[in-house]
């Protein structure tokens, strides 16, 4: 068994708004879709230009209410080419949702509450 990591799954309530997000405070840009046939769905897959790896944001038409994320304990994590130009830009954003200055990384927030840690 040699298995490779191809992509992570978030299921958002708000599509445009999880895409403009991910386009402002992390450059992902969109890589492909898939749009249900009937209109239930819409699966978008976001990369970063750099490797295979892709975000999958999944939207479902008929979902109202926020998703439960529980306790929250999972995240992504992303690397940036200067973490100071990307901590003003998510304090800009008002993303930024938990800083652990002592490891040298914080945290934001998209707009269902899925955390991204942000390193250099």
């Amino acid at each position: 068994m040699n298995a490779r990591f191809l992509h992570t799954n978030f299921t958002v309530l708000n599509l445009e708004k999880s895409l403009d997000f991910y386009s402002r405070a992390l450059g992902l840009k969109e890589v492909s879709r898939k749009n249900a046939s009937d209109g239930s769905f819409i699966i978008v897959f976001l990369g970063d230009g750099q490797t295979d790896y892709n975000l999958e944001l999944t939207w479902y038409r008929d979902r109202r209410e926020p998703y439960n994320l529980g306790d929250n304990e999972i995240h992504l994590a992303v690397r940036v080419p200067d973490k100071k130009a990307a901590y003003a830009l998510h304090q800009e954003m008002g993303c930024i949702c938990y800083e652990n200055h002592d490891m040298d990384l914080y945290f934001i927030a998209d707009p269902d509450g899925y955390w991204i840690e942000i390193l250099d």
